[in-house]
């Protein structure tokens, strides 16, 4: 950690753009992976034996993840675009910026197309109440670790990681 914040502290403006678009394409990547897989199941749903047999809620629930996971797939996916648009033209601020936003996004849809995934099978499965419980359940795990466990951890560092930086700031370069 003490490393990192020396190397960080002097890098220059390029460069923290670099990293940051780095560490931003690493995210993506496995964000990728999980809603084209999740993408790829809604997609292949209808043409199963069971389909045809779903209620009016159900099939309605199917579109909403459907569509969900489509809309997180072309947000997810769109800083590569969007590289490709502007590669070379030295603007990666825009294309951070840019990127945060379109992956901030895809999460949200992301989210709705899992949750919704979870309504429809639940409720096919068991049901209408124990379909409820189960999503509620399920929305609520994920915001706690998608949305309420970084925003209230922010600003927190554990005390050894402050101790770390301390001896950092104090150490001779």
């Amino acid at each position: 950690m003490a490393a990192e914040k020396r190397r960080m502290k002097h890098e220059s403006e390029k460069q923290r753009w670099d990293r940051n678009f780095a560490d931003l394409l690493q995210e993506l990547r496995v964000a990728q992976t999980g809603v084209q897989i999740l993408f790829a199941f809604l997609l292949t749903l209808p043409f199963s034996s069971g389909f045809p047999n779903t209620t009016e809620l159900q099939k309605d629930t199917f579109v909403v993840a459907l569509i969900a996971a489509a809309f997180a797939t072309a947000m997810i996916i769109s800083p590569v675009a969007f590289h490709r648009a502007l590669f070379r033209q030295g603007r990666k601020p825009e294309l951070v910026r840019y990127a945060h936003r379109m992956a901030t996004g895809g999460l949200a849809f992301m989210l709705v197309s899992m949750v919704s995934s979870v309504f429809l099978i639940t409720d096919y499965l068991l049901n209408i109440w124990a379909a409820v419980i189960f999503t509620g359940i399920t929305a609520a795990w994920f915001l706690t670790f998608w949305a309420a466990i970084p925003f209230a951890r922010k600003n927190w560092m554990d005390e050894d990681a402050e101790e770390e930086d301390e001896e950092a700031l104090n150490e001779p370069v």
